[in-house]
C-alpha cells in the first residue's frame, strides 16, 4: 500500500531546522536550458551531455515518472540520511523527484520521520515480500550452507552471509517487482554511505529520456572470479536457448575479450545505478532471471547483483543505449569517480580530489568501455592508469 509519510518537518531538532531552511532556500521553481555542450565522448555513445538549470530560461518543465530506490535497513538510517542530504544538496532540491524505500523489515517511525524530512519530493516505505527473501523452494539449504562455509573458509568477501545472498538475489530480479514502483519509467538507485561530489543541473531522467538510455552508471570494475565461477556458463545456455533476446548491437566485447567464450569480469557498479524500468521489466531481462534463479548461483555461489544487470544490459540492449555519467562526480567506498576536467569541476562546485578518480585505474573497466564505443577519453587520462584511487 502506497502510504504518503510527508509528515510536517518541525522535530525540533537543530538538523533539522537547518533542513527546513534549506528548503526554503532552494525551494524555487524548476527551469530548464535545452542548449548543449559536451564535455568530452564521440562515437556510438554521444559522451555527456550537459544542460545547465537557471531560474531565468525557459519554463518549469514536467518531471518524468521516476523515482529514487534505496534498499536500507533501520540500522543504516544515519549514514543514509548523509546520503540523502548529498542526493538533494547536488541534485534533487531542484527536481523534486520521489523516493522508495524498501526494507525486509518494518521501517521505524524514526525512519520514516527523519528521512521523510530531508527528501524534497513524496517519500513512500515498502516492506519486502517474505518470499523475495528468503530460499526459494527449489534450493538445497544444505548445500548452500557447504558453500558458505567452504566460502568463509576462503576469506571470500560476503561468502558467509545469508542476508547478502537475499540482497543480491532482490536487486537482481525482484525490487523493480514491488508494488511501489509500479507507477514509474526510470529509478536512480542511492545506498548508505555515498557521496555526491559535483552539482548535477540537469534533470538525469529527462536526458535518459530524451536520448534513449536505458542503462547509466559511474564506476566500473572487475568481479571477484571466485564469486561467479558459473555465472558465465548459465548465461552461454540462455543465449543458446533465447537468441532473440541478444541485441544485434550488443556490447559482448566489453564483458567478453574472446567473443563469449568466457567472461572478462568487467562490470558496472551497481550501488550507483540510473535505469530503466522498462528495461528490467522485459521479457529479456524477466527470463534472463528467471533462468539464473533457477539454477541456484546466488546461493551455491554467491553471484552479485552487479554482473547480473551489466551482463544483461551488454547483451540485450542496444550499445548505445548504455551510458556513463561520466560528470556526476560520485564516492562508494572505497572508490569514487571525480571528474578530471579542472574547468568542469571549478564550474559545477565538486569537491573532490581527481588524483583519487578511479575511472581510469588499471583495475576499472572504464578505460574498456570507451575502447569498445569508439569513444574519445578525456585529455590527459593517461596519467591516471596507475595512481591508487
Amino acid at each position: 500500500m502506497r502510504i504518503n509519510v510527508r509528515i510536517a518537518k518541525i522535530l525540533g531538532a537543530v538538523g533539522i531546522l537547518l533542513v527546513t531552511a534549506s528548503v526554503l532556500i532552494y525551494g524555487t521553481g524548476i527551469s530548464y536550458n535545452p542548449s548543449m555542450r559536451t564535455l568530452h565522448g564521440s562515437g556510438n555513445n554521444k559522451g555527456n551531455i550537459y544542460r545547465t538549470v537557471t531560474e531565468q530560461e525557459v519554463a518549469p518543465m514536467k518531471r518524468e515518472k521516476a523515482t529514487f530506490v534505496t534498499l536500507a535497513r533501520n540500522s543504516d538510517l544515519y549514514t543514509l540520511l548523509e546520503s540523502i542530504m548529498s542526493v538533494e544538496d547536488r541534485f534533487n532540491h531542484k527536481f523534486k523527484y520521489d523516493w522508495v524505500f524498501l526494507n525486509d523489515e518494518e521501517f521505524t517511525d524514526t525512519f520514516k520521520a527523519l528521512t521523510s524530512a530531508l527528501v524534497s519530493g513524496n517519500t513512500y516505505y515498502g516492506k519486502v515480500p517474505k518470499e523475495h527473501w528468503s530460499f526459494p523452494e527449489w534450493i538445497d539449504q544444505d548445500r548452500a550452507a557447504r558453500v558458505r562455509q567452504m566460502m568463509a573458509e576462503k576469506n571470500v568477501i560476503y561468502g558467509d552471509s545469508i542476508n547478502y545472498r537475499f540482497m543480491c538475489r532482490y536487486e537482481s530480479g525482484l525490487f523493480y517487482r514491488h508494488e511501489l514502483l509500479q507507477p514509474y519509467d526510470y529509478y536512480w538507485r542511492v545506498e548508505p554511505e555515498v557521496r555526491f561530489f559535483c552539482d548535477v543541473d540537469y534533470d538525469v531522467f529527462r536526458f535518459m529520456r530524451d536520448n534513449n538510455k536505458k542503462y547509466g552508471f559511474t564506476i566500473s570494475i572487475h568481479e571477484y572470479p571466485a564469486t561467479i565461477e558459473t555465472l558465465w556458463e548459465e548465461t552461454r545456455k540462455f543465449m543458446e536457448k533465447h537468441p532473440e533476446h541478444v541485441h544485434p548491437n550488443n556490447m559482448m566485447d566489453f564483458i567478453s575479450d574472446d567473443n563469449g567464450l568466457s567472461y572478462n569480469m568487467c562490470h558496472f557498479w551497481s550501488n550507483f545505478e540510473i535505469g530503466s524500468l522498462e528495461f528490467l521489466r522485459s521479457k529479456a531481462y524477466s527470463d534472463y532471471f528467471d533462468s539464473l534463479d533457477q539454477a541456484g548461483g546466488f546461493f551455491y555461489e554467491r553471484w552479485g547483483d552487479a554482473p547480473v544487470h551489466s551482463i544483461a544490459a551488454a547483451l540485450f540492449l542496444d550499445r548505445n543505449e548504455i551510458h556513463h555519467f561520466n560528470d556526476i562526480g560520485y564516492f562508494h567506498p572505497p572508490f569514487q569517480q571525480c571528474p578530471i576536467d579542472e574547468t568542469f569541476r571549478k564550474e559545477h562546485r565538486c569537491a573532490c580530489n581527481a588524483d583519487k578518480d578511479f575511472t581510469w585505474n588499471s583495475f576499472s573497466c572504464g578505460s574498456k568501455f570507451y575502447d569498445v564505443n569508439k569513444m574519445k577519453k578525456p585529455a590527459g587520462w593517461y596519467d591516471y592508469v596507475s595512481r591508487n584511487p
